[in-house]
């Protein structure tokens, strides 16, 4: 599970609404109102009108015109903003974040066009070792290029919300605004209310396992717009370099990754 810089207990989702459920708005309502329900949704790409979409539900069931949100140069900003302040590691181009920053402007504005042009390809992430907590086994973890971080946050930004509505009010991990202490903390609620067993299990390699054809066929069920979907196959078929080897997965997602979880 992933804990985030500020942990607090996890409300209902959104604030006062259960999964599947719709609620229903008039033009009366603030616009203070659904945006405090989305607080954690990028603002440059979730308007008031779109946050009303999202609760209200749009036709279909499936979102169809996203593309043009990944590409707003403001949406880019705001995923670049994140992958610096996650200091992370330079990939295969060891380019790092402060580097690419140094001509920020530039480096979007060339970014988005090779992706409005269909001209973007991700580059091969860098593979490493890390130690497994409380095992002798060690977890592979895939470092992306700056640049494909900052696609994957802006696409991210785009998605994120259109899911998660649909996840279990029982899961914490890797979701906005709950984290591991938030999970330990319901454990310490069930338990003070009189259940006595706790189950600790694990799936040997997940993420390394995920199959691309039933993840997209998820995905699909959502969003209907080819260009988002093609961009997300493109990071499920991103070459994986590994010391001296490079080679292609044909399933899994690699750990480390901004849009993995």
């Amino acid at each position: 599970m992933k804990t985030g810089p500020k942990e607090t207990n996890p409300p209902e989702f959104p604030q006062g609404m259960h999964r599947g459920e719709r609620l229903r708005y008039t033009a009366t309502e603030p616009a203070e109102g659904i945006r405090a329900r989305w607080n954690w949704a990028e603002p440059t790409v979730w308007t008031e009108r779109m946050l009303t979409a999202l609760e209200e539900g749009v036709k279909g069931g499936r979102w169809h015109c996203l593309w043009d949100k990944v590409l707003k140069p403001e949406n880019a900003r705001a995923a670049y903003t994140k992958v610096s302040a996650n200091r992370g590691s330079a990939g295969v181009d060891r380019v790092t974040a402060k580097k690419f920053g140094a001509d920020l402007e530039n480096n979007l504005a060339r970014l988005l066009r090779e992706m409005r042009e269909g001209k973007y390809v991700p580059r091969p992430v860098r593979r490493v070792e890390i130690p497994k907590p409380g095992s002798r086994e060690k977890r592979p973890l895939g470092i992306p290029t700056v640049r494909d971080r900052v696609v994957q946050g802006a696409l991210k930004q785009v998605l994120e919300p259109i899911y998660e509505r649909d996840f279990a009010e029982h899961s914490y991990g890797f979701r906005p605004g709950r984290g591991s202490k938030d999970a330990l903390r319901e454990v310490q609620r069930l338990l003070r209310e009189g259940h006595s067993w706790v189950v600790d299990a694990d799936i040997r390699g997940y993420f390394d396992a995920i199959p691309h054809k039933r993840l997209m066929e998820r995905l699909r069920s959502k969003v209907a717009d080819g260009s988002v979907l093609g961009l997300v196959e493109s990071f499920l078929k991103q070459g994986v370099l590994e010391g001296l080897k490079e080679w292609t997965p044909e399933r899994g997602t690699p750990q480390g990754a901004v849009f993995t979880p």
